[in-house]
């Protein structure tokens, strides 16, 4: 009885991955024990992903300082995704929350988060408070990224890719298979929890400057993106994602169709071959429903 007691499971689980964080690693973690002890009980998992500094060996320590800190190493750098799944798998709690270890979020909103998980499936820290700072180079992509996102779940999505947020382990073990290892992971599982129709909700926060520098390259990071949340479409809603395709090569046979009547007074070949490009489109697209539906994703 009192084994079990001991072995309880904690209230939710902070998984923070840590690739060289060094200088802000510490702070992050005596950051959130000083903002969390009266909010429930927690454990802080943290996954070294393959750091060639000293956050490995520092957050050793920190595990030793920290009872409440689990450390995870992985033996070469695998990915901001993959350092997330690691922390899924180990901990304890359904209700995880993913963090950075770089000090750009407000941790000491975790609580309204986790709160807000009893009307949710997941609840994600939407970057639209009064205080964002964003690089401007990123700010392009990631509309056209937050559109593309909202038109394949057909909802409105005011963050697609925010870095703090709650979710159910149980719901999210579904789609582990498919959800990215680098860093289009928080894309991606947005889309996929949208396009299941669980349950998100969106709690306005604050976002800092980062302290160093960032690991997103947003030229080629944005193209990942992009291919990510188009492969995670075509997996559950095959027919968003076909739709924009067909309706460019049904706006083409018809202008093409009406050339043809009007002023060649001939179906040309072109005619022709966008009408079954049409038609090929259309019967890939039901096909690909009809197997996402018969399978029960």
């Amino acid at each position: 009885m009192n084994e079990d007691a001991s072995h309880k499971a904690p209230a939710y689980s902070i998984v923070m991955p840590c690739y060289n964080e060094e200088e802000g690693l510490g702070m992050t973690v005596e950051h959130l024990y000083e903002r969390l002890p009266d909010h429930g009980s927690f454990e802080i998992i943290i996954v070294n992903d393959g750091s060639s500094d000293r956050s490995g060996e520092i957050l050793d320590d920190l595990t030793k300082k920290y009872p409440k800190l689990r450390a995870e190493h992985h033996q070469r750098n695998r990915g901001y995704g993959a350092a997330l799944k690691t922390g899924i798998r180990a901990a304890h709690s359904d209700i995880i929350v993913i963090t950075d270890a770089d000090g750009t979020y407000p941790n000491e909103r975790i609580p309204d988060l986790v709160a807000a998980m009893d009307e949710a499936d997941m609840v994600v820290g939407s970057r639209t408070g009064a205080n964002v700072t964003y690089s401007k180079i990123r700010a392009i992509p990631k509309i056209f990224l937050r559109r593309y996102a909202s038109w394949i779940s057909g909802r409105d999505i005011p963050d697609i890719n925010s870095g703090l947020r709650a979710f159910r382990k149980s719901v999210t073990e579904q789609f582990l298979g498919v959800l990215p290892d680098s860093f289009s992971f928080t894309t991606t599982i947005t889309v996929a929890f949208l396009t299941n129709y669980f349950r998100v909700r969106y709690v306005p926060i604050d976002y800092a400057v980062r302290k160093g520098k960032s690991k997103i390259k947003p030229i080629r990071d944005t193209l990942r993106f992009v291919q990510l949340i188009a492969r995670t479409g075509m997996y559950f809603a095959p027919l968003r994602v076909l739709f924009p395709f067909f309706a460019f090569a049904g706006l083409l046979f018809l202008a093409s169709a009406i050339y043809d009547v009007f002023v060649v007074a001939n179906i040309t070949d072109k005619t022709v071959i966008l009408f079954f490009l049409c038609v090929n489109i259309m019967i890939f697209g039901l096909l690909a429903d009809m197997i996402d539906k018969r399978i029960g994703k």
